[in-house]
């Protein structure tokens, strides 16, 4: 029996559940380090127009930082987003998702602003809990999903995440109005833990899986993973991405996700799909700054966007995020080495619409 909040249309859940393109929202700034509501909104028109299938807003590529008290750009960012959305007027379906952090009164109240902007579900981060039991992590979860359907996310540790046992999982697929689970431990075992929790709850069918693996990408959205479950065989993909790596080159992240859907029906993966495997962890490296432990990951998304024409400089609210040294290099060796994999053509065809006031 499906558990699934009706507040989303069954075309939305059925496109959630087909696999979509979610890009996690970068914010823009001027270089006083202030909102840059135009080029803020062009991102938006931008993710739009490349064919993806919702926005991920107030997440970690929009920088936590937006919560502090000093600065208060939750809200606002979160509305530019909302109001671009509804001024597109869209005839598919698009998931606008907000980010969900802190303690269950902060994220309750997040959850509060999100809903009444008109987000669809809360992508709930488990990020910053340091002390808390997996059981009060669960009962948090399950407090917020009574309030906005709940995307579960699995972070790598090396970026404020935690390991979280089978058994966590395994109760938190069985928490109603969950719709779906981001699973971004950048870990092979971790990754298996939850798709198998998944597969072993009654509600499997009303979880759909999404990958924030950056460094697996490709592969994740290739596999069928099969279990055997009281005595039968389950079997369960991830879907889509909800993803900061597809902040950027989106349009082409669009083409790659359609390209991959036909080999669901058990066709055989051609090589070349796997050497595409490597080439976009490459890049993520590189945008992500995986030698420095991804120290320079927002900046280096801002750098290609900057590139681009979409932001005016790569600036974050927090001055000492910057790029790191040989990280501007890295992104040149991508563009040089997989010219195949940008969408600075496309940009550049529409870049003036979309900053147009």
């Amino acid at each position: 029996m499906s558990t699934v909040n009706p507040s989303l249309s069954p075309e939305l859940i059925a496109a959630l559940h087909d696999g979509l393109v979610i890009p996690a929202h970068p914010l823009a700034l001027d270089e006083h380090r202030q909102l840059d509501e135009r080029s803020q909104r062009a991102l938006t028109r931008y993710y739009i127009a490349s064919g993806a299938g919702g926005i991920a807003v107030g997440v970690h590529s929009t920088q936590f930082e937006i919560r502090d008290k000093d600065i208060q750009l939750y809200e606002p960012v979160l509305r530019l987003a909302a109001e671009e959305v509804e001024r597109a007027r869209l005839t598919r379906p698009f998931i606008k998702v907000a980010g969900l952090c802190g303690p269950t009164e902060q994220a309750l109240e997040e959850a509060g602003i999100a809903s009444g902007l008109g987000y669809d579900a809360g992508l709930l981060s488990m990020g910053g809990l340091t002390g808390w039991s997996e059981e009060q992590i669960l009962e948090r979860t399950e407090v917020v999903a009574e309030r906005i359907p709940v995307i579960g996310f699995y972070l790598q540790p090396s970026v404020g995440g935690r390991v979280f046992s089978y058994s966590f999982w395994r109760r938190f697929a069985d928490i109603p109005n969950v719709i779906a689970i981001k699973i971004a431990p950048f870990n092979r075992y971790q990754t298996i833990d939850v798709v198998r929790a998944v597969c072993e709850s009654n509600r499997r069918d009303d979880i759909a899986l999404y990958t924030g693996n950056d460094d697996n990408i490709v592969n994740d959205l290739l596999t069928t993973y099969r279990f055997q479950v009281d005595g039968a065989t389950v079997e369960k993909r991830i879907v889509g991405g909800l993803l900061g790596h597809w902040a950027v080159w989106t349009r082409k992240a669009v083409e790659l996700l359609e390209e991959i859907k036909p080999y669901r029906d058990g066709r055989p993966i051609p090589q070349e799909m796997l050497t595409r495997n490597v080439e976009v962890t490459d890049t993520n490296a590189a945008f992500f700054d995986a030698a420095n432990r991804f120290a320079g990951c927002i900046p280096g998304i801002h750098e290609v966007l900057r590139r681009q024409g979409l932001l005016k400089g790569t600036w974050c609210l927090n001055p000492e995020e910057v790029l790191s040294p040989g990280q501007a290099e890295e992104i040149d060796r991508m563009y040089r080495d997989y010219p195949h994999l940008n969408d600075d053509d496309f940009v550049k065809t529409h870049l003036q619409e979309w900053l147009a006031e």
